[in-house]
């Protein structure tokens, strides 16, 4: 139980970060990133943390 808090609290800690960062990156008048691929990088990263912390949630919630 112990071990499971790490991975959690890593992907919580990433998603956090790069959700601001893509928030600062985005420029609202244009509707464009400053550096896209950068963004598209930093986007498949942030899904995946997510993805991870949904579904070490249902793990959690179905125990």
């Amino acid at each position: 139980m112990e071990n499971n808090k790490v991975p959690v609290f890593t992907f919580s800690i990433i998603a956090i970060i790069l959700g601001v960062i893509l928030y600062k990156q985005f420029d609202f008048e244009t509707l464009k990133f400053e550096n896209p691929i950068l963004a598209v990088i930093y986007l498949i990263v942030f899904v995946f943390s997510v993805y991870v912390l949904v579904k070490n949630s249902k793990k959690r919630s179905g125990k």
